[in-house]
């Protein structure tokens, strides 16, 4: 940490009898607090959009258009081994309805998206959409991606 002092040369100030006292400044220098808080935030904006991978599924490719949507969606996801994701924790199927009501913070007309892997067993996949939406969960959709043209 440094520390600054006044006076000292000709042009310093005098008090006193004449004792050339110095004085100490006491300014915080913030430039390398400024200069760690940038090098931070570019560290979290190069970061955040890594943590948001999930689970990792091959979704079948479509000719649909995207949703325009405000929140955050809840996400099913069943991937090519048959099991059963709840965001991105592994769940029983059996207790999907009931981890679903416990986060549904709108209820039943909570936007939920069931995404498949190309390579999941359709059965799985219909059984976990037919619970949800036995359950009475309205706003139930699929996930794929859109096809390319080649």
């Amino acid at each position: 940490m440094g520390m600054a002092t006044s006076g000292g040369g000709s042009g310093g100030r005098r008090r006193g009898r004449g004792r050339n006292r110095k004085q100490l400044v006491s300014e915080i220098n913030v430039t390398p607090f400024v200069d760690v808080m940038l090098v931070l935030l570019i560290i979290f904006m190069v970061a955040a959009p890594l943590m948001t991978v999930g689970v990792p599924i091959d979704l079948p490719e479509t000719q649909a258009k995207a949703l325009n949507s405000d929140t955050q969606p809840i996400t099913v996801s069943v991937n090519s081994e048959g099991k059963v994701f709840l965001q991105e924790t592994e769940i029983p199927l059996e207790e999907v309805v009931a981890k679903l009501e416990a986060i549904a913070t709108t209820g039943y007309s909570e936007r939920i998206y069931v995404r498949g892997d190309t390579n999941a067993d359709y059965g799985t996949v219909m059984k976990v959409m037919a619970r949800i939406s036995a359950a009475g969960f309205k706003n139930l959709g699929l996930v794929t991606l859109q096809e390319q043209d080649s």
